[in-house]
């Protein structure tokens, strides 16, 4: 039973009209929350204290919600999505949709297919909403990723009071992919959440993932490493090159982080990926050797957990130009071509 229907105190208002429009929390079973959970008002990525003991730039971020999703099945003739929303920190080389929209996605014989990115607009602070209408009443499963810059406080689902509510097939993966990183896995500058390169791989592997990018404030600190560490994951994913303020904070940084994750997850597969970058000379590649450097010291002390990508490789030389917004964030082309070699690796590294 929806809360509204206990307590008209609860009821949520709306100014879309639809017969039988009924309004139910994003948390309320059986809809699945991944990548992210709800705590003090917000949906995070990371818990409160860990991130303000992280640094300031961590926790300003923490409560954006990329990598959020929920996951859950319907018969109702419409959908609207109903929103409160911090306010957006618009930026000008990135696409509004990616910074603050909802994607949706359906579910249908195993493969996430694209339906509709619900558009805030540009001066949303607090309450947004959009509806989706379907043309048949049949049960159907979707995704709705969230937005990859933005805070969301709140999240309804707003279904036909008679329709059925179910939970959505469960990911193949169960046990999440972890992604740490800077802006570029947080998602900048994919045009919409569902670009983003990790979103990207899920839909190919149906694997769930969790988002720990934090725009040029991940910089492999100890207390955000011992974070990761305790968290149940698959496969750890790390990429903090381009946050990283010299060469030399990265060499103080990078196999400790390392060392940190593997002393608590001996047989964790770990994937270290270098910057984007493709300059063959001067710092970018001072800083892919010291990656390398702790792949293969691991590799040397016997790990045979560990895996590097050259991340000059992952966007080909030829469209290099198009497949970045500035020369360092990728475009959703840029970021198709991440997935394809880093989901490559990924799906070989599952499988053994």
């Amino acid at each position: 039973m929806d809360i509204a229907q206990i307590d008209k105190a609860f009821a949520i208002e709306s100014n879309i009209q639809r017969g039988g429009l009924t309004f139910r929390s994003a948390l309320a079973e059986p809809i699945s929350l991944h990548g992210i959970f709800y705590k003090d008002g917000k949906f995070r990525r990371i818990p409160q204290e860990v991130a303000e003991a992280t640094s300031k730039g961590v926790y300003y971020l923490h409560s954006n919600t990329a990598g959020g999703r929920i996951r859950f099945s319907t018969d109702s003739l419409y959908i609207v999505l109903k929103a409160n929303l911090g306010k957006a920190a618009l930026m000008t080389h990135m696409a509004a949709t990616g910074i603050y929209g909802f994607d949706m996605y359906e579910i249908r014989d195993g493969k996430e297919i694209w339906v509709k990115t619900f558009r805030p607009k540009p001066d949303t602070v607090d309450w947004f909403e959009d509806v989706i209408d379907f043309t048949e009443k049949k049960m159907r499963s979707f995704v709705i990723n969230f937005p990859l810059y933005n805070n969301v406080c709140e999240l309804y689902l707003g279904l036909e009071e008679s329709a059925k509510v179910g939970s959505a097939p469960d990911y193949a993966i169960k046990v999440p992919v972890v992604y740490y990183g800077s802006s570029i896995t947080q998602g900048g500058c994919a045009s919409r959440p569902g670009t983003s390169y990790q979103a990207v791989i899920s839909r190919m592997l149906d694997c769930d993932y969790v988002n720990l990018g934090f725009s040029g404030n991940a910089k492999g600190e100890p207390t955000i490493a011992e974070y990761i560490a305790g968290l149940e994951m698959s496969v750890f994913v790390y990429d903090y090159d381009h946050n990283a303020p010299n060469p030399e904070h990265l060499r103080a940084t990078h196999e400790p982080m390392f060392k940190i994750i593997r002393e608590k997850n001996p047989t964790l597969p770990i994937l270290m990926l270098s910057s984007i970058k493709q300059d063959k000379t001067g710092q970018w590649a001072e800083r892919r050797e010291i990656i390398r450097e702790t792949y293969l010291n691991a590799k040397a002390s016997g790990d045979e957990n560990v895996y590097f990508i050259d991340g000059s490789t992952l966007i080909p030389e030829e469209i290099n130009d198009d497949g970045k917004v500035d020369g360092s964030h990728p475009t959703d082309l840029g970021f198709y071509f991440m997935a394809q070699s880093i989901g490559k690796a990924l799906k070989e590294i599952l499988n053994n």
